[in-house]
């Protein structure tokens, strides 16, 4: 598997080495002892999701609360999404800056967003999307940034409106609270 680092600390993308002939592909997905060998860090996965999108959906930007805060394992194993994550640490140098990478069924790439970021994704096409997370969800402590947030200015690759659940369409800005304790946080941030 190789690993390649993101510009945001934290953020990696692991692509797996794909063993592909007549009959068809083989791949590991997942190895706890690959993973922390590869990328320096032990994490405990606690659970499995499996999201199923239409085309146009926009899922996001989430996260959850102290001390809950879930980093996500993600991956496409149908279709295509482009997967963003937000740098919502305050103490961090790159808070309110975002990545965003295309991951598909064909393209095998998983991308690891630590605790501390916000996540969502626009579905590129009809798709299926698996992420590990390292803690349970917790509804009371979910949170929600809404996805056109002009202090975030994400770059989204649709024309039109998106797909929005409710709770997503009635999310808020990045806080408030976490742009005030950030260092320059409203001079700082970069797309």
């Amino acid at each position: 598997m190789k690993v390649t680092s993101m510009p945001l600390d934290g953020l990696m993308v692991l692509e797996p080495r794909l063993f592909a002939d007549e009959r068809g592909a083989f791949f590991e997905s997942y190895n706890a002892d690959g993973f922390a060998d590869l990328t320096g860090q032990h994490h405990t996965f606690v659970q499995d999701n499996h999201s199923v999108s239409t085309a146009g959906v926009l899922r996001g930007l989430h996260y959850q609360l102290a001390p809950r805060e879930q980093g996500k394992l993600v991956r496409a194993v149908r279709g295509a999404i482009f997967d963003v994550a937000v740098d919502i640490r305050p103490d961090s140098q790159t808070f309110g800056r975002w990545c965003g990478m295309l991951l598909s069924a064909e393209n095998h790439k998983q991308f690891w967003i630590p605790g501390g970021f916000a996540h969502g994704f626009l579905a590129l096409t009809n798709c299926e999307v698996l992420y590990k997370t390292d803690a349970y969800y917790e509804p009371a402590l979910e949170r929600s940034i809404h996805w056109d947030d002009p202090t975030i200015g994400i770059s989204w690759p649709l024309s039109g409106q998106p797909l929005l659940s409710a709770k997503d369409e009635a999310a808020g800005p990045l806080p408030l609270a976490m742009m005030v304790q950030a260092s320059g946080a409203l001079n700082g941030l970069a797309r």
